[in-house]
């Protein structure tokens, strides 16, 4: 079995790295794990002070961005993306709704065409930071070690 490769994004993974300790993705042979990303910007300040897109499909575009960025530094793309977890924090209290639905399903789309993951949706009560809504953590299985 291969030895695991850590990665952390650029821009925000390193501070990320150093003051809760995580790495943002693994890679083990041919599959690609990444850690839960949110709609945050590419640079993080300091843990607890992060602005999210007042609009929800910007915050979730933005978190498929970071998704897009950290699969990237472990070598694997939205392409290569064979199932997502998604973590939402519902605006009403029996779904997660309608809104979130609609804009994860647009980015699926536009990032991956005709490929269809297998996806959790799961709804929490609350995220990481303060007013975050949703974070999503994807595995990607590459081919980098197919004979």
């Amino acid at each position: 079995m291969p030895a695991p490769e850590f990665f952390v994004t650029p821009g925000y993974g390193p501070a990320l790295r150093s003051a809760l300790h995580y790495s943002q993705a693994v890679r083990i042979g041919d599959r690609v794990e990444i850690s839960g990303q949110g709609g945050w910007g590419p640079a993080w300040e300091s843990v607890g002070e992060v602005a999210f897109p007042e609009a929800l499909e910007d915050e979730i575009a933005r978190a498929f961005d970071n998704v897009e960025r950290t699969l990237a530094e472990a070598g694997a793309t939205w392409r290569d993306v064979v199932a997502v977890d998604s973590y939402h924090v519902p605006a009403g209290a029996d779904s997660i709704g309608e809104a979130h639905n609609r804009a994860m399903v647009e980015q699926f789309r536009r990032r991956m065409g005709d490929r269809a993951p297998i996806w959790t949706q799961i709804g929490v009560a609350a995220l990481g930071a303060p007013g975050m809504r949703v974070e999503i953590r994807v595995t990607a299985l590459t081919g980098r070690d197919a004979a």
